[in-house]
């Protein structure tokens, strides 16, 4: 079971089409809208956000064991999915194009703004990474200028006997799937 946390887009509707890289795996996957995306409902808050994704993967335990369930984030995803994994104890952690912290990503856009008192979600994965206890593999485009390479190599640095950074050299921030070698990575983590 892939649990699959999406980046930051208006529904689930637009990621389903990455869902083949697990089904040809013979993995089943779900994907989860956070509230306020697609047809989810409610305020947002990190709080009851992070609440959610936690409700979604105690329902999955219900029909899968732990070390049956990877947990996959991607972009804004990772800090859902690193406090998932924190959390808890799934097979694996997977994340694409993470973030070090949400504010440092919001910073570099908007450095003159004062973020530690006006941001809404913090989403601290360099906070939440330290707790996770199963094998962490982290995917990233050498040529992301959205969320730069160093915030990956920041998170591995955490961890570095639980933390595989895998490097897929001009990759961008969105395009990732488009190069074979994340397809092999792919592969190779989920046949494991």
């Amino acid at each position: 079971m892939i649990l699959y946390f999406h980046g930051n887009s208006r529904s689930i509707k637009g990621w389903a089409k990455y869902a083949k890289d697990f089904y040809r795996y013979q993995y089943d996957v779900v994907l989860v809208d956070y509230r306020g995306f697609g047809k989810s409902t409610g305020k947002r808050s990190e709080k009851d956000m992070l609440s959610d994704m936690q409700f979604v993967y105690e329902t999955l335990t219900k029909k899968y064991p732990e070390n049956h369930i990877l947990i996959y984030g991607r972009s804004i995803g990772s800090g859902f999915a690193a406090k998932v994994a924190a959390d808890n104890t799934p097979r694996y952690l997977i994340l694409d194009a993470p973030y070090f912290s949400f504010i440092k990503v919001v910073n570099r856009f908007l450095p003159f703004l004062p973020h530690r008192l006006t941001l809404r979600f913090k989403l601290r994965t360099d906070q939440w990474i330290r707790k996770v206890n199963c094998h962490t593999y982290i995917l990233h485009g050498t040529k992301d200028w959205l969320i730069p390479i160093k915030h990956s190599e920041q998170l591995q640095k955490l961890n570095p006997h639980k933390i595989t950074l895998i490097r897929i050299h001009g990759g961008g921030h969105n395009n990732l799937p488009s190069f074979y070698e994340y397809h092999n990575f792919i592969r190779d983590i989920l046949k494991y």
